[in-house]
């Protein structure tokens, strides 16, 4: 199984608050990370991007949770 579709399920087994914990949390590990590429470049950039697509999905979990979906 891909490491989209684990994520993807690990999320939906969480409730509201423990989203935006994790999103709060996952949104400081990404600007740290790009403090870090900033100051000297990471060995593996692409981590930042997977990163930024996690953040996406949980946002979008969110926002189908707040609109009833």
């Amino acid at each position: 199984m891909s490491k989209k579709a684990d994520f993807v399920k690990s999320i939906h087994g969480l409730n509201e608050s423990d989203l935006k914990a994790r999103l709060q949390e996952d949104q400081l590990r990404l600007k740290k990370l790009g403090f870090a590429h900033s100051i000297s470049p990471l060995e593996n950039p692409m981590n930042i991007r997977a990163l930024r697509r996690d953040i996406a999905r949980l946002k979008t979990e969110l926002k189908k949770r707040e609109s009833g979906i």
